[in-house]
């Protein structure tokens, strides 16, 4: 099986099963023709390169999307010197913050992204110069070279949305993410229990990327590298958007013209389970009765009003 058209799923209780693509994204031509991982990291990077060099205003919002840009590749590079690719790992759900955190990650797996120092201004301590000697540049670029996906924890309600379903899909086999899939319902399986089978399936896994913001439930005293606390399978989280505001999250999707979940343009602006998440109400339009009147999540611009469609 191809990791990067299928998602490899697994359950809590050791049952495998694959979850196929859309009926539109389903043809064998079409997984033949996907481009090899090496190919889709060196469009991106050069995609997220050609941003970085782009002239705009200090003030203006897309001046500050390019330093925050900077500072989540910075913790790439970082990562990618304290550990091998092969150990490294994504936690992925199809959200907008994931989505970010996944092109900033595969931007930086692009050797000439390890070759020099991005010269960012990174208030982790534990960020250190993203220059590799020859020799580690050397090992990443061959790791990387051999790559055929990214290994990928999803952990997902019990209730997922099907367009959520539908995106990671498309997105895992757009980018070749071999993804573990895991339903928490809590108390039977939680977030914790998800993670602690995902890594004795995966013992060699030693940190994992993950897309937590500052304005996220348990995120205001995170930094870019935090170990696991105690009760919790360890491994080392690792956060590159965590100091990302929610309006530069959504300029750097669309200046980018990335492709992301369609419950974003109907006024869903937090994504959980379908018993919790409802479109943002700070985003409701016209009169009652209407069947589409919500602006997209890209029209919110306040942090704290993100997560008001979440009970």
């Amino acid at each position: 099986m191809n990791p990067s058209s299928k998602i490899s799923t697994q359950t809590e209780n050791g049952t495998t099963h694959c979850g196929e693509p859309n009926s539109s994204h389903n043809s064998s031509n079409d997984n033949n023709n996907l481009p090899p991982l090496p190919t889709v990291v060196a469009r991106i990077h050069a995609r997220v390169q050609a941003f970085l060099a782009e002239s705009h205003p200090k003030d203006s919002l897309l001046a500050s999307v390019q330093r925050q840009t900077r500072i989540s590749l910075d913790v790439v590079a970082t990562a990618l010197k304290r550990y091998k690719l092969s150990e490294l790992s994504v936690s992925y759900n199809g959200g907008k913050d994931c989505l970010v955190l996944l092109i900033i990650f595969l931007a930086g797996l692009h050797p000439s992204a390890n070759n020099t120092n991005i010269n960012s201004t990174s208030s982790s301590e534990e960020t250190e110069p993203s220059s590799l000697s020859a020799q580690a540049l050397a090992e990443a670029e061959a790791q990387i070279a051999a790559a055929t996906s990214i290994p990928c924890i999803y952990a997902l309600p019990p209730d997922p949305f099907d367009a959520v379903e539908d995106f990671v899909v498309t997105s895992a086999e757009a980018y070749h993410l071999s993804i573990m899939k895991y339903t928490t319902a809590p108390p039977t399986t939680t977030l914790r229990s998800s993670f602690e089978d995902y890594l004795s399936r995966n013992p060699g896994i030693k940190a994992i990327f993950v897309g937590t913001r500052r304005t996220d439930p348990h995120g205001a005293q995170l930094t870019h590298f935090d170990r696991t606390d105690g009760g919790w399978p360890d491994f080392v989280r690792v956060h590159p958007v965590i100091d990302w505001h929610y309006a530069e999250i959504w300029a750097f999707i669309r200046h980018l013209d990335l492709r992301y979940c369609s419950l974003y343009d109907e006024g869903y602006t937090s994504l959980g389970g379908t018993s919790d998440t409802h479109p943002n109400p700070r985003l409701r339009q016209g009169a009652d009765g209407q069947e589409k009147d919500y602006l997209p999540a890209y029209q919110l611009t306040e942090d704290m009003e993100e997560r008001l469609g979440r009970n």
